[in-house]
C-alpha cells in the first residue's frame, strides 16, 4: 500500500494504542493462570492476533464482547501441533518456552523478517532443561518436544529479554522450587519489571529479582486458584511516541491513556522530549505536547531500541548534532533497523552516521518531500510519516500496510488529529 502524508499542523485529543507488551504477556498469563481472565483494552494488532491464536492452538478459548476481551484456560492442552506467531518477536520468544511446558512434539513457525532472526538461545538452552528442539540452522521453524524441566541455568540477556520473559513464564507455570534463572548481559530490564507484574496481576508464581542477574524461584509452595480476573491493557508508549514527537514537531495534541509509572521502557521518550526543548505538560493519565525551538540532545536507547525510529525523526527537527545509542539492538528488528533509517532519511535530507553502538543525527535542515519504503518495518513506516509533517513537500511512503503489526489504528488517528494523508490505493482502507 502507498500513501501520501502532507505537511501538516496536528492538533487535539487522542487515546493512546492498547500495548501489545501488555496485551501478549496478559494473554501468555490468562493461559497458564487456569480460570476465567477478562482483558480490557485488548490490543487489535497483528502481533496481538498471533498472540491470541496462539493461546487457542494451545488450548485456551477466547471470545470478544463489546471490546472486552474473555479468555478461558484450563491450563496447556494443545489442539493443533503446529503453532505459527506471524511476525510477532514477543510471541515467538516467549509461547516457545510456554509450549515446551507440553508432553509432547510442537512445531513453531512464523511468517516474514521472524524467519531470518536468530534462534540460538533455544539450540543452547533447551536441552539443558530436558527439551530436545530442532532448528532450521538456526532459525525458524523450531520443532520441540518437552516437556521442560526448571534448573538453575544461566543465560544469555544480549539479544532480547524477550528469550528470559518466556522462560519466567514456564518457570512460574510449573511452580519451580529452589532454583534460579541466571543472566548475563541484560538488556531491556525495564520489559522483564513489566514481565514479573503480569505474573504477579495474575496471581502466578513470582521470582525474587536479584539485581537483573538472577531470579530465584523459592522452595516454598505456590498455590494458583481458579477465580475471574480482571486486566487492564497498558496505554502503548511505543505507539504514542510517534504521536508526541508530532505534536513536538508540529503542532499541539494531547495523548490519554499513558501511565507515566508504567514498567514499559519505551516511556523514556519524555526525558528525550523534554532535553530537545519542546513545550511538555504531564498531567494524571494525559500528556500534552506543542511544538516549539528544538535543540540537539544526547539519549540511550539501549534498553528502549524501539525508540530508535521516533527519537530519529524528533532528531531531524532539532537543531544541530543528536547523538543516540544503542546501535547495536538495531539489527534483529523488522528490518536491520540502524541502516534502513539511515537510507529512508537520507532521501529526505537528514544526514544519519553510525558507529559501533552510536548513531548522530544531523538535524535542523529542511526535510525534503520524497518517495520511501517502509523495508515492510512498521515502526519505519510511522517515522516517514511523522517527519513528513514540516517537509517542503509531501512525503510518499511504500508499503505503508506495515503499521498493522503495531498499531493498525495509525493513519487513522493522524488523520484524526489534522494529518492531510492521501491513499494511493483507494480500493483499498489504510488498515
Amino acid at each position: 500500500m502507498k500513501i501520501s502524508v502532507k505537511p501538516s499542523i496536528i492538533s487535539g485529543e487522542i487515546q493512546a494504542p492498547a500495548s501489545k507488551s501488555s496485551m501478549q504477556r496478559a494473554c501468555a498469563a490468562a493461559l497458564l493462570a487456569k480460570g476465567k481472565t477478562i482483558i480490557h483494552n485488548p490490543g487489535k494488532s497483528n502481533d496481538d492476533i498471533a498472540a491470541l491464536e496462539t493461546i487457542k492452538k494451545l488450548g485456551a478459548e477466547y471470545y470478544e464482547v463489546h471490546g472486552t476481551l474473555f479468555v478461558e484456560s484450563k491450563g496447556i492442552n494443545p489442539s493443533n501441533q503446529q503453532l505459527n506467531c506471524g511476525e510477532s518477536g514477543l510471541s515467538m520468544r516467549m509461547f516457545s518456552s510456554i509450549a515446551a511446558l507440553f508432553d509432547g512434539k510442537l512445531l513453531i513457525n512464523g511468517n516474514g523478517s521472524l524467519l531470518t532472526r536468530p534462534m540460538d538461545f533455544f539450540t543452547d538452552v533447551f536441552p539443558r532443561l530436558n527439551v530436545s528442539v530442532k532448528s532450521n540452522n538456526g532459525k525458524l521453524p523450531l520443532e520441540i518436544r518437552g516437556p521442560i524441566i526448571p534448573k538453575t541455568i544461566e543465560v544469555d540477556g544480549s539479544l532480547s529479554s524477550q528469550f528470559l520473559t518466556g522462560l519466567l513464564f514456564a518457570y512460574s507455570s510449573l511452580n519451580a522450587k529452589d532454583v534460579s534463572i541466571n543472566v548475563k548481559n541484560l538488556n531491556s530490564k525495564p520489559y522483564i519489571d513489566l514481565t514479573l507484574d503480569v505474573l504477579e496481576k495474575f496471581g502466578l508464581k513470582v521470582p525474587e529479582n536479584r539485581d537483573y542477574e538472577s531470579f530465584y524461584f523459592s522452595a516454598e509452595d505456590h498455590i494458583v486458584k481458579e477465580v475471574i480476573r480482571h486486566y487492564d491493557v497498558e496505554g502503548d508508549w511505543s505507539g504514542a511516541a510517534f504521536l508526541l514527537v508530532a505534536g513536538a514537531i508540529s503542532g499541539n495534541i494531547t495523548v490519554k491513556g499513558l501511565d507515566v509509572f508504567s514498567a514499559q521502557a519505551d516511556k523514556k521518550i519524555i526525558q528525550a522530549l523534554k532535553d530537545s526543548g519542546c513545550i511538555l505538560d504531564i498531567e494524571t493519565n494525559r500528556i500534552s505536547v506543542k511544538s516549539s525551538c528544538l535543540k540537539s540532545f544526547v539519549f540511550d536507547a539501549t534498553d528502549c531500541p524501539d525508540l530508535f525510529p521516533p527519537l530519529v525523526a524528533l532528531a531531524a527537527y532539532c537543531t544541530g548534532k543528536s547523538i543516540i545509542k544503542g546501535v547495536l539492538r538495531l539489527e534483529h528488528k523488522e528490518s536491520n533497523r540502524a541502516q534502513t533509517l539511515k537510507d529512508e532519511f537520507h532521501k529526505l535530507g537528514v544526514v544519519i552516521e553510525y558507529y559501533d553502538d552510536i548513531m548522530v543525527v544531523y538535524g535542523g535542515g529542511s526535510i525534503n518531500g520524497a518517495e520511501v519504503h517502509s523495508h515492510h518495518d512498521h515502526r519505519i513506516a510511522m517515522a516517514c510519516a511523522i517527519v513528513a509533517l514540516r517537509a517542503n513537500s509531501e512525503v510518499v511512503i511504500n508499503e505503508a500496510q506495515a503499521v498493522n503489526k503495531s498499531y493498525p489504528d495509525f493513519f487513522d488517528h493522524l488523520k484524526y488529529l489534522g494529518v492531510k494523508i492521501k491513499n494511493h490505493n483507494p480500493h483499498l482502507n489504510l488498515v
